[in-house]
């Protein structure tokens, strides 16, 4: 049996390990104790540490759990506590001692171990500095040329558990104390292009310095990583999320959290393991598509006319004075009856309810403002006309407010529910509407986004749908939330009909049950439980950080949506101008300041782990053609396989050829969807090879792809996801 979140057997009776750390076979000369028998000491107590520290994080939860619910912020606490120490147990469970991704030698000889989080043994020592940590920092971001204090680093490469391979660094010989195996720096470069699998592999070892920089630089502002294929962006970008939430304290939780965006469904599902394996379980990740409601649903927009005046930022910005439209107050007074008095309502009245939300309140939230404060009026203006005799019960006049027809008729006209799917599409099919609400429309454009389906949605709508849903608000809302208070208190009526009937019988000498009388207690037998509120939108946010991934794509009405969300303007922006299908103009802060992120910074990545030099000189000319000073990356392997030509008909013996020749790995077979070459074979289109990677990548006639800057896009893009061997097939 296994845990269906780790994979791992869900009993495991010791985290120590039976047998040595290291399987060293392939590498003998590195087996030498004189080099592992100082890790294998460590590896024990780690083990050790584990063990004691999983059986005291369960035995915490287990009373945790067994403890009293409580009520109120009582209740809270507990449920955080539980949270946290279950994700503890969560993360620790996914690993033994590969939890340890390597050790460095400081100048004065002290030996540091890194791991994916930080331990202690019983006695206080620590065993493991967390990979975030400050002390830490030099594991990563050391080079020959500033080696930050080393010595030595030492990185493992963990198979099932177990060393199968490890590289030593040395900074200084002279001040080395401890031996080291000096093997050539190629093995470990030659690692990178291992096999690949349907999840993206466990890279945090081999976190060069270029790609650690970019990870532990500031929150503060928008930060720009921008790199060509191959160079780590969406390692940096996804270590940088769990990075941020350890160090910057404005991020935990509580505090926002972090919205991770990727580009498309098989892109998430490929990192799906990489946050969680780094202890981090809070991220939020999504593509643009699932931050509206059936966005996944609806097709691609193929007027390229209508695409373009809808990526603008002008148009998502007319959700406003459209949404203004529906809060105009009663420019006429009236009078409301109640079987004590007639209370005149006048427009300044009006005016005065309307004013109650504050500024940013969804429109169907500050519905049920307005009213409560258009009741407080009325209830002011009854007292003012009663004077000290008026004995009529709040809750009487309330009631009797509420079935005024003519009041509830008239605050239905002038600030109704709005769904937001009708406010959209009320600008598609009433020209007078849309030119009212984006005058910078010419009469021609009007004209060209009006159409017969006002709600056959398609990818252009959905930053107008999400902005319309952000200012609106849930339509069903208001009506929850009045059958909740109504439910609680018919609740909080019948309890108190229970409690006067205790008290009328109580019989006994003391009176107990007049106790009950006491408020706060009457308040106490109410269940609050028993009329559930609405689960949260989890994309809602706020968040306190966005990262996106392939940012160069975004236009600038879809940043309206992730703006909405941050409004710290705390961004991660992590892409390549070059791979933009439809262009990329002006520079990345110009680009940036028009979607409204002023606080720019950039980081540039150059070097090409992933991608071998072979594949990257067929594809250079690709890019240049249509983006000359495209940011091309400088390949630091090779991996001795020529780039293959060949025909459209040669695929299935190719892939047929390829399976049998390789046990592990995947191939991509780019441009028939219809393919199906088995389980270690995917078929995608060229656009959702995005931030993906494969042994073997198979372009299937490329030329029929496109023209222009896009086509030239998808067949580079497609082209440098291969790690190993490149294959291209055209017809004839």
């Amino acid at each position: 049996m296994t845990d269906r979140l780790t994979d791992r057997p869900t009993s495991r009776p010791s985290s120590r390990p039976t047998t040595s750390a290291f399987d060293l076979r392939n590498h003998p000369a590195k087996a030498d104790p004189a080099l592992v028998a100082a890790d294998e000491e460590h590896f024990a107590a780690i083990a050790e540490s584990l063990e004691h520290t999983i059986a005291d994080l369960t035995a915490r939860l287990d009373a945790e759990r067994r403890a009293a619910g409580g009520s109120g912020q009582e209740a809270m606490d507990r449920d955080l506590e539980i949270h946290r120490l279950s994700a503890r147990l969560r993360a620790l469970r996914r690993f033994t001692i590969d939890l340890c991704l390597g050790r460095m030698v400081g100048e004065d000889g002290e030996t540091t171990y890194v791991g994916r989080f930080g331990l202690a043994a019983r006695d206080g020592r620590r065993l493991l500095v967390d990979w975030r940590s400050p002390a830490a920092e030099p594991f990563f971001g050391a080079t020959h040329g500033n080696p930050m204090g080393l010595a030595s680093r030492r990185r493992y490469r963990w198979t099932t558990g177990r060393v199968t391979d490890y590289w030593d660094e040395v900074f200084d010989p002279d001040g080395l104390t401890s031996r080291a195996a000096l093997d050539d720096q190629s093995a470990f470069i030659a690692s990178l292009g291992e096999s690949r699998t349907e999840r993206m592999r466990d890279v945090l070892a081999t976190i060069a310095a270029d790609q650690d920089a970019v990870v532990r630089a500031g929150s503060r502002g928008t930060l720009v990583v921008d790199g060509g294929p191959g160079t780590g962006k969406t390692v940096v970008a996804l270590h940088r999320a769990a990075y941020l939430l350890y160090a910057d304290p404005r991020l935990g939780e509580g505090r926002g959290g972090v919205l991770f965006v990727g580009p498309h469904q098989p892109y998430l599902a490929y990192v799906a393991d990489v946050l969680p394996g780094l202890g981090e379980e809070g991220v939020q990740t999504c593509t643009l598509r699932d931050l509206v409601p059936g966005g996944n649903d609806v097709p691609d927009e193929t007027d390229a006319e209508v695409a373009r005046l809808k990526a603008s930022a002008d148009l998502v910005l007319a959700m406003e004075p459209a949404v203004r439209l529906y809060e105009e107050p009663p420019t006429e007074g009236m009078v409301v009856e109640t079987p004590w008095s007639e209370v005149w309502l006048g427009a300044d009245d009006w005016a005065d309810a309307f004013a109650a939300p504050d500024p940013g309140t969804p429109h169907n939230d500050g519905r049920d403002l307005v009213w409560e404060e258009l009741l407080t009026i009325l209830l002011d203006k009854h007292r003012a006309q009663a004077g000290e005799d008026d004995e009529v019960p709040e809750a009487a006049l309330r009631r009797a407010f509420a079935q005024c027809e003519e009041l509830v008729d008239a605050l239905g006209r002038a600030w109704p529910l709005v769904d937001p799917a009708d406010l959209v599409g009320d600008l598609w099919s009433v020209p007078a509407y849309l030119r009212m609400c984006a005058p910078h429309l010419t009469e021609a454009e009007v004209r060209r986004l009006q159409r017969a389906d006002p709600q056959a949605w398609t990818t252009s709508d959905l930053p107008l749908l999400d902005a319309a849903r952000q200012r609106l608000g849930d339509p069903d809302a208001s009506r929850r939330r009045r059958r909740r208070a109504a439910a609680l208190a018919e609740q909080a009526e019948e309890m108190s009909r229970v409690v006067d009937h205790l008290v009328a019988t109580d019989d006994s000498e003391l009176q107990l049950m007049s106790m009950l009388t006491v408020h706060d207690l009457r308040t106490a037998l109410v269940d609050e439980d028993v009329v559930p509120a609405a689960d949260p939108d989890l994309l809602a946010g706020p968040f306190a950080h966005v990262v996106v991934d392939e940012a160069q794509e975004l236009t600038d009405a879809e940043w309206q949506m992730l703006l909405l969300r941050c409004p710290s303007r705390s961004f991660t922006v992590v892409g390549d101008r070059a791979q933009a299908r439809h262009g990329f103009e002006g520079t990345w802060a110009e680009r940036l300041a028009r979607a409204g992120l002023d606080r720019v910074e950039q980081a540039v990545l150059t070097v090409n782990y992933r991608t071998p030099e072979e594949v990257m000189v067929e594809a250079e000319p690709v890019i240049r053609a249509v983006v000359p000073d495209a940011n091309v990356p400088t390949s630091v392997r090779r991996s001795g396989r020529p780039v293959v030509h060949g025909r459209t008909a040669d695929l299935d013996r190719i892939v047929t050829a390829w399976l049998a020749e390789h046990d592990e790995g995947v191939a991509c077979v780019v441009g028939d969807p219809g393919y199906d070459g088995g389980a270690r074979v995917r078929s995608l289109a060229p656009e959702l090879t995005k931030g993906l990677e494969f042994d073997l990548v198979v372009l299937v006639d490329p030329p029929t792809w496109g023209e222009g800057r896009a086509g030239a896009v998808d067949r580079y893009v497609a082209m440098t996801r291969a790690t190993r061997q490149l294959v291209v097939l055209t017809a004839g």
